[in-house]
């Protein structure tokens, strides 16, 4: 009866554990346009779902046109959720400086403004503490200061239907071709030699 017992107890404990929801977190930064960013992110080892967006701003409920102004405040972000149990928030902080060129204001290549900007957005003095301790070693990298602003996040705003997975769903777009294809090869090249993603 001990062995019934034991067998039945295993079962209701594995039975427990499937019915549990994965516990993700999410990570939330800006390097650019954000299709470059999450095309480069969405490929990452550990990586849930990758979603383009808008944060940093004070107007509500932006539009992709009221961002284009400049007025809002907002940069283009992407916010990622990913399996903590197979990457980590400094891992992915880590690999951002590889996603963009972090010592340009407010610009990356052609694209220019405020929403352009180089910035993580942290949830909590964890991940603050984090950003800033990966900024201050990635600078070795870089013969220009790193301009990345460091902000907690108030908000994050989904952006229109039509920019998410705009990389997969439009790989033949001029602006994919010609600027998104290349950082995400270049970012791909980063996370083999870091190993991210790896246990």
């Amino acid at each position: 009866m001990k062995i019934y017992a034991a067998i039945a107890l295993l079962l209701v404990s594995s039975l427990h554990a499937a019915s549990e929801p994965m516990k993700t977190e999410k990570a939330t930064l800006g390097g650019g346009c954000f299709w470059c960013v999450e095309a480069a992110y969405e490929r990452l080892p550990g990586v849930l779902s990758v979603t383009s967006g808008y944060a940093g701003g004070q107007t509500e409920n932006p539009t992709y046109e009221q961002i284009g102004t400049g007025k809002t405040g907002h940069a283009e972000v992407v916010q990622i959720e990913y399996d903590p149990g197979k990457i980590s928030y400094q891992k992915i902080i880590d690999l951002f400086w590889d996603a963009h060129d972090p010592t340009t204001l407010n610009r990356q290549g052609a694209d220019v403004g405020t929403q352009y900007r180089s910035i993580i957005l942290t949830a909590n003095d964890e991940e603050k503490t984090i950003a800033e301790a990966s900024k201050s070693r990635a600078q070795a990298g870089f013969s220009s200061p790193i301009v990345t602003e460091i902000v907690p996040l108030e908000k994050f705003y989904p952006a229109e239907d039509y920019h998410q997975d705009f990389y997969r769903e439009n790989p033949m777009h001029p602006y994919n071709l010609a600027v998104t294809r290349p950082k995400v090869k270049k970012f791909q090249a980063a996370v083999e030699r870091s190993g991210a993603g790896q246990q």
